[in-house]
């Protein structure tokens, strides 16, 4: 049985289609032990806690300094022993122990097609923001296992989406949403439960 934890700042869809994967079977031999965020009115809990999933916030602003929130997170993940750490729309730098801890045991969803509009300042709205300005004609997501930099390591799954016409940020964010990452990342959680 896989243990995942899942990190997460917002909303929690990506954490719902996870959920969702594991109930209709379509994830199996996967449990998700804890899901942690930083931001302790982030929705994502409340999904958590209603499915019966420990639902914890570790925020860096409960801590004097990066280095205590770093340790205090790690500590937190430590406790549930894990073998994946998925992250689901975490807005934190990744502390590098971690990394080195979980090395190739912790991926990321993110809202392209790696290498395009990913790394420092691409999150969110903004990597929509980032293709229509550029006038892609496709778009989409990508899972990879998370390294040192951002946004570069190994990539497990990409999947394309139609940019099409008149789309705003917000309409291209959900059909890419839609499309592809709630379709991609619990593919690649249960690749890499039954591997």
């Amino acid at each position: 049985m896989l243990k995942v934890a899942v990190l997460v700042s917002g909303g929690g869809t990506n954490l719902q289609a996870i959920m969702d994967a594991i109930d209709n079977g379509t994830i199996t031999n996967t449990e998700i032990k804890v899901v942690i965020s930083n931001n302790a009115g982030a929705y994502a809990l409340e999904r958590a806690k209603n499915k019966g999933i420990d639902a914890v916030c570790v925020s860096p602003k409960d801590y004097e300094n990066r280095e205590i929130f770093n340790d205090a997170l790690l500590a937190k993940i430590d406790e549930y022993g894990v073998d994946l750490i998925v992250l689901a729309g975490f807005l934190v730098k990744i502390p590098e122990k971690l990394v080195e801890k979980y090395e190739r045991r912790i991926i990321n969803i993110h809202p392209s097609l790696i290498p395009s509009f990913c790394g420092v300042g691409y999150y969110g709205l903004k990597v929509h923001e980032a293709a229509l300005e550029r006038g892609v004609k496709v778009t989409g997501a990508t899972v990879h296992y998370v390294d040192a930099g951002m946004d570069t390591g190994p990539i497990i799954l990409q999947k394309a989406v139609y940019v099409e016409e008149g789309d705003t940020p917000e309409i291209l964010q959900r059909r890419v949403m839609e499309q592809a990452e709630w379709q991609i990342l619990p593919q690649a959680i249960n690749m890499i439960a039954n591997m």
